[in-house]
């Protein structure tokens, strides 16, 4: 009964989310593609013939808007979930934690990464701080995979959950990069404890 109503719950506030209804019209795979529309305005990431990783990229929303705003550069997509296809891009299925993908992400690349994206998060259980720190875990060691791949003035940008790891995660983010900013896009659920580390720069 809890269940169901916790689903009824969640449908009806896609409903009224005016950037689920947005994402429809404009295109989009998924409403979280405001986020880093948002970010990309922000700290102005994307340019023309970047090479770019998206971490975590189903159901592509993403991929969607920076293979379109790197417009000639690479993209390459890796999540668990087969996604269907976007133009100009790579796509990778499986585990990113997995060190055979990691090689394969290795073996795609010619030249430093110029952006690090990753939107991954575990599937959820309810438990806010278990879920922070399992999240948190999942971007640290995609901050630690792009230190070697990424460029001097490559970006790194992730979701994080406020909670007991924030500060790890932080911490981490400036033992590697010489700029970090965490950030709340409006287009984040306002009971979502979701931010965004964005670092740039390498050490």
């Amino acid at each position: 009964m809890k269940k169901n109503k916790i689903s009824k719950n969640w449908v009806n506030k896609q409903h009224r989310d005016i950037y689920v209804r947005k994402s429809k019209i404009d295109g989009y795979r998924a409403r979280s593609v405001y986020k880093l529309i948002e970010i990309d305005k922000k700290f102005k990431v994307f340019k023309s013939g970047m090479l770019v990783l998206d971490i975590g990229a189903a159901p592509g929303s993403w991929s969607q808007y920076a293979s379109k705003a790197i417009k000639q550069g690479r993209l390459i997509s890796v999540d668990l979930k087969k996604m269907e296809e976007i133009k100009n891009t790579i796509q990778i299925k499986g585990d990113f934690t997995d060190p055979n993908i990691k090689k394969t992400i290795k073996d795609y690349l010619s030249k430093g990464l110029d952006v690090v994206m990753s939107d991954m998060a575990v599937n959820t259980t309810g438990i806010k701080n278990l879920d922070a720190i399992q999240t948190g875990e999942l971007c640290k060691e995609a901050m630690i995979f792009s230190k070697n791949i990424i460029s001097t003035n490559g970006f790194f940008i992730s979701k994080i959950f406020m909670g007991s790891i924030f500060n790890e995660i932080v911490a981490l983010g400036k033992s590697i990069f010489k700029e970090v900013k965490v950030f709340k896009p409006q287009s984040s659920r306002k009971d979502s404890k979701e931010s965004f580390i964005i670092c740039k720069k390498l050490r």
